[in-house]
């Protein structure tokens, strides 16, 4: 280490032994006063690292080679593992891994929220390989693939093995044709969407039009191709740019923790998406209230209801805030499954100021839940329970379902 302009530079490689592992997919080291963030250890490990991105009292850095392994140290699955940026705990068994991401989440808690954590943290899970239903590849040339850890460079693969089999072989397909001169060069990225059975391909960035012939061909060779929407499983018809959750042997579950213990007359899901909560809400209450900003989302929405034949399901093209701000009587109960930014202030100010009776948030952020949580237990809610639901195994990211009730 030399002295920089009133800060210790690393300069070289360094060790040091990691303490914990942390939310974002690191584990936490100290050297000379200084905290040390690495990506794929475990705790108790000691590490050879370099210095990657430096700022006072904090290093993040790349872990160049375990000198002692962690007794739970295992050979990683996938052979991009430590290159490709997707997932971080491949070098974990599962057990470990929940346990490690209850561990976070509790951490989070305390320290973001300056709340105790329940006593007890439930966790769901399900197999942790082969479970997402949906990915999102770059393109470079003829290369398809995610980008590498902290890096936009492209790591090319072959395979997902976080990727359900109708995933796995649309990827193995794509690298097929991108070797073909027909392959649009000036396409960016691809989604690929699958419930199974059908296959939804969606273009997301690309420097001109893509071709009605690239569609046709990737019919061809891709079974199952459908235009248009989706309709998962028969049950929800989910448009292109509309959100469904990723983990395919979870959905349901989710739904059952989301929902446990609710009960009254009128329900409030915000953050609707395409129903995922609202019809079988709409099945438990007299009258459910779905909002939604996204406009695409509530049509298929509204088209999941009609399906059903669920009239007592009402879906608005409002954003929470919009919505809540006109809101005059709480429902009985409120869902709320935000994106990862959380509720904000206005959201949790609000709802403290209407007081329903139950709320439940599906929140996929620890932090912002942490922040989130706060502001209701301030304005007399308390914790009834808390679920980890494992939706990202190999991943540091988590889904927590939370249930509230008025104390006051």
């Amino acid at each position: 280490m030399v002295e920089g302009t009133g800060v210790t530079l690393i300069v070289s490689n360094f060790e040091v032994t990691v303490e914990k592992l942390v939310y974002g997919g690191d584990g936490l080291g100290r050297v000379d006063g200084r905290v040390i963030f690495a990506p794929f250890v475990l705790p108790g490990e000691r590490i050879r690292a370099q210095a990657e991105k430096e700022k006072p009292g904090m290093v993040r850095a790349r872990m160049l080679e375990v000198l002692e392994a962690a007794p739970d140290r295992i050979a990683a699955l996938c052979p991009y593992f430590g290159k490709c940026g997707g997932c971080h705990y491949q070098h974990a068994p599962y057990a470990y891994q929940l346990a490690a991401k209850r561990a976070i989440l509790a951490e989070e808690l305390r320290r973001l929220g300056k709340m105790e954590p329940p006593d007890e943290i439930g966790i769901v899970s399900a197999e942790p390989f082969g479970y997402r239903n949906r990915v999102q590849l770059h393109v470079e040339d003829a290369r398809i693939g995610y980008r590498e850890a902290r890096s936009h460079k492209l790591c090319a693969v072959s395979r997902c093995p976080v990727g359900s089999p109708k995933v796995e072989a649309a990827i193995a397909a794509l690298n097929e044709m991108a070797r073909d001169g027909r392959w649009p060069r000036f396409m960016k990225s691809i989604e690929i969407f699958t419930d199974e059975t059908q296959v939804q391909l969606n273009v997301l960035e690309t420097e001109r039009p893509v071709a009605r012939r690239f569609f046709d061909w990737c019919g061809e060779k891709i079974p199952g191709m459908v235009e248009g929407a989706l309709d998962y499983e028969g049950r929800f018809r989910v448009s292109s740019n509309s959100f469904f959750q990723v983990n395919r042997f979870l959905i349901d579950r989710l739904v059952e923790v989301a929902l446990e213990g609710a009960e009254g007359e009128t329900a409030l899901d915000l953050y609707a998406g395409v129903g995922l909560l609202s019809v079988p809400l709409a099945r438990k209450f007299r009258e459910v209230t779905a909002v939604e900003s996204g406009a695409g989302a509530v049509r298929d929405l509204q088209f999941n209801a009609d399906r059903a034949g669920l009239t007592n399901l009402k879906a608005l093209p409002k954003t929470a805030e919009e919505y809540l701000a006109g809101l005059e009587t709480a429902p009985d109960l409120v869902v709320l499954d935000p994106p990862r930014t959380g509720l904000g202030k206005a959201v949790v100010k609000r709802l403290g100021e209407l007081k329903p009776r139950q709320v439940t948030i599906v929140a996929c952020d620890p932090a912002t839940l942490a922040r989130d949580l706060a502001g209701l237990v301030a304005a007399g809610y308390a914790i009834e329970k808390m679920t980890l639901v494992d939706l990202f195994p190999q991943t540091y990211h988590l889904e927590t379902v939370v249930r509230l009730r008025l104390s006051n």
